[in-house]
Protein backbone atom coordinates (compact mmCIF):
# COMPACT_ATOMS: atom_id res chain seq x y z
CA UNK A 1 0.00 0.00 0.00
CA UNK A 2 2.84 2.39 0.92
CA UNK A 3 2.83 5.94 2.25
CA UNK A 4 3.47 9.15 0.33
CA UNK A 5 3.57 12.40 2.28
CA UNK A 6 3.90 16.04 1.28
CA UNK A 7 4.76 19.06 3.38
CA UNK A 8 4.39 22.52 1.85
CA UNK A 9 6.44 25.27 3.50
CA UNK A 10 7.18 28.92 2.61
CA UNK A 11 10.59 27.82 1.30
CA UNK A 12 9.32 25.02 -0.89
CA UNK A 13 7.54 21.69 -1.21
CA UNK A 14 8.67 18.31 0.12
CA UNK A 15 7.58 14.95 -1.31
CA UNK A 16 8.61 11.70 0.38
CA UNK A 17 7.71 8.04 -0.10
CA UNK A 18 8.69 4.61 1.15
CA UNK A 19 9.68 1.81 -1.23
CA UNK A 20 7.51 -1.18 -0.31
CA UNK A 21 5.38 -2.88 -2.94
CA UNK A 22 2.79 -5.48 -1.96
CA UNK A 23 0.46 -7.79 -3.85
CA UNK A 24 -2.09 -10.55 -3.32
CA UNK A 25 -1.17 -14.06 -4.40
CA UNK A 26 -3.51 -16.65 -5.92
CA UNK A 27 -4.79 -17.56 -2.46
CA UNK A 28 -5.71 -13.92 -1.80
CA UNK A 29 -2.94 -13.49 0.79
CA UNK A 30 -1.11 -10.16 0.94
CA UNK A 31 2.64 -10.43 0.43
CA UNK A 32 5.61 -8.08 0.28
CA UNK A 33 6.83 -8.15 -3.30
CA UNK A 34 9.66 -5.61 -3.11
CA UNK A 35 11.27 -2.98 -0.91
CA UNK A 36 12.76 -1.21 -3.91
CA UNK A 37 9.74 0.21 -5.74
CA UNK A 38 9.81 3.81 -6.93
CA UNK A 39 6.77 5.81 -5.75
CA UNK A 40 7.97 9.36 -6.50
CA UNK A 41 8.32 10.80 -9.99
CA UNK A 42 9.45 14.08 -11.49
CA UNK A 43 6.88 15.15 -14.09
CA UNK A 44 8.55 18.34 -15.31
CA UNK A 45 10.99 20.86 -13.87
CA UNK A 46 8.34 22.25 -11.46
CA UNK A 47 6.04 19.34 -10.59
CA UNK A 48 6.32 15.95 -8.87
CA UNK A 49 3.88 13.13 -8.14
CA UNK A 50 3.70 10.35 -5.57
CA UNK A 51 1.61 7.22 -6.04
CA UNK A 52 0.20 4.56 -3.70
CA UNK A 53 -2.37 1.79 -3.83
CA UNK A 54 -2.69 -0.65 -6.68
CA UNK A 55 0.79 -1.33 -8.06
CA UNK A 56 0.01 -3.07 -11.35
CA UNK A 57 -2.47 -2.66 -14.19
CA UNK A 58 -3.17 -5.02 -17.05
CA UNK A 59 -2.40 -3.81 -20.58
CA UNK A 60 -2.67 -6.10 -23.60
CA UNK A 61 -3.06 -9.08 -21.29
CA UNK A 62 0.14 -8.31 -19.35
CA UNK A 63 0.44 -6.86 -15.84
CA UNK A 64 2.56 -3.72 -15.88
CA UNK A 65 3.90 -1.55 -13.07
CA UNK A 66 2.18 1.83 -12.73
CA UNK A 67 5.59 3.49 -13.07
CA UNK A 68 5.54 2.44 -16.73
CA UNK A 69 2.44 4.55 -17.38
CA UNK A 70 3.93 7.51 -15.47
CA UNK A 71 7.10 7.31 -17.56
CA UNK A 72 5.05 7.31 -20.77
CA UNK A 73 3.10 10.32 -19.55
CA UNK A 74 6.36 12.19 -18.78
CA UNK A 75 7.50 11.78 -22.37
CA UNK A 76 4.59 13.87 -23.67
CA UNK A 77 5.60 16.67 -26.01
CA UNK A 78 3.98 19.50 -24.01
CA UNK A 79 4.67 18.19 -20.52
CA UNK A 80 6.90 21.14 -19.50
CA UNK A 81 4.13 23.66 -20.14
CA UNK A 82 1.61 21.97 -17.85
CA UNK A 83 0.59 23.50 -14.53
CA UNK A 84 -0.12 21.49 -11.37
CA UNK A 85 -3.88 21.18 -11.82
CA UNK A 86 -3.47 20.21 -15.47
CA UNK A 87 -1.10 17.39 -14.49
CA UNK A 88 -3.56 16.20 -11.84
CA UNK A 89 -6.48 16.18 -14.31
CA UNK A 90 -4.50 14.39 -17.03
CA UNK A 91 -3.11 11.71 -14.70
CA UNK A 92 -6.54 11.16 -13.16
CA UNK A 93 -8.00 10.71 -16.64
CA UNK A 94 -5.15 8.40 -17.71
CA UNK A 95 -5.58 5.96 -14.84
CA UNK A 96 -9.37 6.11 -15.01
CA UNK A 97 -9.00 4.86 -18.57
CA UNK A 98 -6.33 2.24 -17.87
CA UNK A 99 -7.92 0.84 -14.70
CA UNK A 100 -11.17 -0.98 -15.52
CA UNK A 101 -12.45 -0.50 -11.99
CA UNK A 102 -16.13 -0.46 -12.95
CA UNK A 103 -15.81 -4.08 -14.06
CA UNK A 104 -14.10 -4.89 -10.76
CA UNK A 105 -16.92 -3.19 -8.87
CA UNK A 106 -19.46 -5.39 -10.67
CA UNK A 107 -17.46 -8.48 -9.70
CA UNK A 108 -17.31 -7.29 -6.09
CA UNK A 109 -21.11 -7.05 -6.05
CA UNK A 110 -21.47 -10.69 -7.07
CA UNK A 111 -18.75 -11.79 -4.63
CA UNK A 112 -20.56 -10.12 -1.73
CA UNK A 113 -23.75 -12.02 -2.54
CA UNK A 114 -21.91 -15.36 -2.81
CA UNK A 115 -19.88 -14.78 0.35
CA UNK A 116 -22.94 -13.91 2.45
CA UNK A 117 -24.79 -16.93 1.11
CA UNK A 118 -21.89 -19.27 1.98
CA UNK A 119 -21.80 -17.85 5.53
CA UNK A 120 -25.53 -18.39 5.96
CA UNK A 121 -26.40 -14.70 6.04
CA UNK A 122 -29.54 -13.12 4.64
CA UNK A 123 -28.86 -10.17 2.34
CA UNK A 124 -31.31 -7.39 3.18
CA UNK A 125 -30.11 -4.51 1.01
CA UNK A 126 -27.36 -3.91 -1.52
CA UNK A 127 -26.69 -0.62 -3.30
CA UNK A 128 -24.03 -0.04 -5.91
CA UNK A 129 -22.98 3.58 -5.58
CA UNK A 130 -20.72 5.63 -7.84
CA UNK A 131 -17.46 4.40 -6.32
CA UNK A 132 -18.41 1.69 -3.80
CA UNK A 133 -21.04 -0.76 -2.58
CA UNK A 134 -23.09 -0.50 0.62
CA UNK A 135 -25.03 -3.45 1.96
CA UNK A 136 -26.85 -4.73 5.02
CA UNK A 137 -27.56 -8.30 6.07
CA UNK A 138 -28.82 -10.53 8.88
CA UNK A 139 -26.20 -12.90 10.28
CA UNK A 140 -27.02 -16.54 11.25
CA UNK A 141 -27.57 -15.43 14.86
CA UNK A 142 -30.23 -12.95 13.75
CA UNK A 143 -28.14 -9.84 14.26
CA UNK A 144 -28.23 -6.98 11.79
CA UNK A 145 -24.96 -5.83 10.24
CA UNK A 146 -23.85 -3.31 7.62
CA UNK A 147 -20.89 -3.23 5.28
CA UNK A 148 -19.10 -1.13 2.69
CA UNK A 149 -16.99 -2.63 -0.09
CA UNK A 150 -15.05 -1.32 -3.04
CA UNK A 151 -12.06 -2.03 -5.24
CA UNK A 152 -8.36 -1.44 -4.71
CA UNK A 153 -7.63 2.23 -5.25
CA UNK A 154 -4.92 4.15 -7.05
CA UNK A 155 -4.01 7.34 -5.17
CA UNK A 156 -1.87 10.19 -6.48
CA UNK A 157 -0.41 13.24 -4.76
CA UNK A 158 0.49 15.90 -7.33
CA UNK A 159 2.51 18.88 -6.04
CA UNK A 160 4.53 21.71 -7.47
CA UNK A 161 4.72 25.24 -8.79
CA UNK A 162 2.82 26.79 -11.66
CA UNK A 163 4.45 28.90 -14.36
CA UNK A 164 3.32 32.07 -12.55
CA UNK A 165 5.11 31.04 -9.34
CA UNK A 166 2.03 29.96 -7.37
CA UNK A 167 2.02 26.50 -5.78
CA UNK A 168 -0.67 23.82 -5.49
CA UNK A 169 -1.14 20.27 -4.22
CA UNK A 170 -3.86 17.90 -5.45
CA UNK A 171 -4.97 14.44 -4.35
CA UNK A 172 -6.31 12.17 -7.10
CA UNK A 173 -8.33 9.04 -6.37
CA UNK A 174 -9.19 6.29 -8.85
CA UNK A 175 -11.97 5.38 -8.46
CA UNK A 176 -12.90 8.75 -7.03
CA UNK A 177 -12.35 12.41 -7.65
CA UNK A 178 -9.66 15.10 -7.57
CA UNK A 179 -9.30 17.10 -4.35
CA UNK A 180 -7.36 20.31 -3.89
CA UNK A 181 -5.12 20.03 -0.82
CA UNK A 182 -3.02 23.22 -0.97
CA UNK A 183 -3.15 26.46 -2.93
CA UNK A 184 -0.98 29.53 -2.41
CA UNK A 185 -3.92 31.67 -3.49
CA UNK A 186 -6.22 30.27 -0.78
CA UNK A 187 -5.77 32.10 2.51
CA UNK A 188 -4.97 29.74 5.41
CA UNK A 189 -4.50 26.83 2.97
CA UNK A 190 -1.07 27.76 1.61
CA UNK A 191 1.02 25.54 3.90
CA UNK A 192 0.56 22.19 5.60
CA UNK A 193 0.93 18.46 5.16
CA UNK A 194 -1.01 15.90 3.12
CA UNK A 195 -0.62 12.15 2.79
CA UNK A 196 -1.98 9.19 0.81
CA UNK A 197 -1.78 5.43 1.29
CA UNK A 198 -1.51 3.91 4.76
CA UNK A 199 -1.89 7.18 6.60
CA UNK A 200 -3.54 5.94 9.79
CA UNK A 201 -0.41 6.40 11.93
CA UNK A 202 0.23 9.90 10.58
CA UNK A 203 -3.42 10.79 11.14
CA UNK A 204 -3.30 9.58 14.74
CA UNK A 205 -0.14 11.57 15.42
CA UNK A 206 -1.14 14.82 13.71
CA UNK A 207 -4.95 14.83 13.87
CA UNK A 208 -5.40 12.82 17.06
CA UNK A 209 -7.47 10.06 15.41
CA UNK A 210 -7.69 8.12 12.17
CA UNK A 211 -10.63 7.77 9.80
CA UNK A 212 -11.78 4.47 11.30
CA UNK A 213 -13.12 6.33 14.31
CA UNK A 214 -16.40 6.65 12.40
CA UNK A 215 -16.77 2.83 12.64
CA UNK A 216 -16.78 2.90 16.45
CA UNK A 217 -20.31 2.50 17.79
CA UNK A 218 -20.01 5.42 20.22
CA UNK A 219 -18.96 7.72 17.37
CA UNK A 220 -21.76 6.42 15.15
CA UNK A 221 -24.29 7.25 17.83
CA UNK A 222 -22.82 10.72 18.34
CA UNK A 223 -22.94 11.36 14.58
CA UNK A 224 -26.56 10.26 14.55
CA UNK A 225 -27.37 12.90 17.16
CA UNK A 226 -25.13 15.80 16.14
CA UNK A 227 -24.35 14.96 12.54
CA UNK A 228 -21.09 13.83 10.97
CA UNK A 229 -19.94 17.36 10.09
CA UNK A 230 -20.33 18.61 13.67
CA UNK A 231 -18.51 15.62 15.18
CA UNK A 232 -15.52 15.96 12.86
CA UNK A 233 -15.46 19.70 13.53
CA UNK A 234 -15.17 18.98 17.27
CA UNK A 235 -12.50 16.33 16.67
CA UNK A 236 -10.31 19.03 15.10
CA UNK A 237 -9.56 20.13 18.67
CA UNK A 238 -7.33 17.05 18.98
CA UNK A 239 -5.04 18.12 16.11
CA UNK A 240 -1.54 19.18 17.02
CA UNK A 241 -0.95 22.92 16.61
CA UNK A 242 1.90 22.76 14.10
CA UNK A 243 3.07 26.08 12.69
CA UNK A 244 3.46 24.99 9.08
CA UNK A 245 4.00 28.57 7.95
CA UNK A 246 7.19 28.89 10.00
CA UNK A 247 8.74 25.62 8.83
CA UNK A 248 11.97 25.63 6.88
CA UNK A 249 12.48 23.24 3.99
CA UNK A 250 14.72 21.09 6.19
CA UNK A 251 11.96 20.96 8.82
CA UNK A 252 9.61 19.69 6.12
CA UNK A 253 12.07 16.97 5.11
CA UNK A 254 12.52 15.93 8.74
CA UNK A 255 8.76 15.80 9.33
CA UNK A 256 8.01 13.71 6.22
CA UNK A 257 10.75 11.18 6.89
CA UNK A 258 9.79 10.92 10.57
CA UNK A 259 6.19 10.07 9.66
CA UNK A 260 7.27 7.34 7.24
CA UNK A 261 9.77 5.87 9.70
CA UNK A 262 7.21 5.93 12.53
CA UNK A 263 4.56 4.26 10.35
CA UNK A 264 6.98 1.51 9.35
CA UNK A 265 8.00 0.95 12.98
CA UNK A 266 4.40 0.86 14.22
CA UNK A 267 3.45 -1.65 11.55
CA UNK A 268 6.31 -3.84 12.75
CA UNK A 269 4.80 -4.09 16.22
CA UNK A 270 1.07 -4.04 15.43
CA UNK A 271 -1.40 -6.05 13.40
CA UNK A 272 -4.33 -3.78 12.68
CA UNK A 273 -6.58 -2.41 15.43
CA UNK A 274 -8.83 -4.22 17.91
CA UNK A 275 -11.92 -3.23 15.93
CA UNK A 276 -10.33 -4.45 12.67
CA UNK A 277 -7.50 -6.93 13.38
CA UNK A 278 -5.15 -8.15 10.67
CA UNK A 279 -3.25 -5.68 8.52
CA UNK A 280 -0.45 -5.53 5.97
CA UNK A 281 2.92 -3.98 6.89
CA UNK A 282 2.88 -2.07 3.63
CA UNK A 283 5.36 0.70 4.52
CA UNK A 284 9.07 -0.07 4.44
CA UNK A 285 12.34 0.05 2.54
CA UNK A 286 14.41 3.15 1.70
CA UNK A 287 12.77 6.57 1.79
CA UNK A 288 12.92 8.65 -1.37
CA UNK A 289 12.76 12.42 -0.85
CA UNK A 290 12.44 15.28 -3.33
CA UNK A 291 11.99 19.02 -2.87
CA UNK A 292 10.52 21.59 -5.23
CA UNK A 293 11.39 25.26 -4.89
CA UNK A 294 10.47 28.34 -6.96
CA UNK A 295 14.10 28.92 -7.97
CA UNK A 296 15.61 25.45 -8.32
CA UNK A 297 12.49 23.50 -9.29
CA UNK A 298 12.38 19.73 -8.68
CA UNK A 299 15.49 18.38 -6.91
CA UNK A 300 16.11 14.86 -5.58
CA UNK A 301 17.39 14.83 -1.99
CA UNK A 302 17.51 11.05 -1.75
CA UNK A 303 16.71 8.49 -4.43
CA UNK A 304 17.31 4.75 -4.67
CA UNK A 305 20.03 3.63 -7.06
CA UNK A 306 20.67 0.35 -8.81
CA UNK A 307 23.65 -1.31 -7.18
CA UNK A 308 25.85 -4.38 -7.23
CA UNK A 309 28.60 -4.61 -4.68
CA UNK A 310 30.23 -1.19 -4.48
CA UNK A 311 28.84 -0.05 -7.85
CA UNK A 312 25.81 2.23 -7.96
CA UNK A 313 23.95 3.61 -10.96
CA UNK A 314 21.12 6.15 -11.17
CA UNK A 315 19.05 5.73 -14.33
CA UNK A 316 17.49 9.20 -14.43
Amino acid sequence: MSLVINTTTPEGIVLAADSRQTYRNLKGMARIGSDNALKLFQINSRIGVGITGLAFLEEDGVLKNLSKFIDEFKRGSKIEKLNVEEVAIKLHSLFNEKYHWKVQLDLATENIKKDLQIKGCELLKLEKNQFNITFSFKNPQGGLEEGVAGVDMIELLVAGYNKNGSHQVFGCYIPGEIQKRRDSNDKNNEYGSSWIGQGDVVSRIVLGFDGRISNVQYTKEAMGIKGETQIFEELKNLEYAIQWGTMTLQDGIDFCTLMIQTTSAMQRFSDGINADPGDMPGVGGPIDVAVITPNKGFVWINKKKLKFGSNEVELD
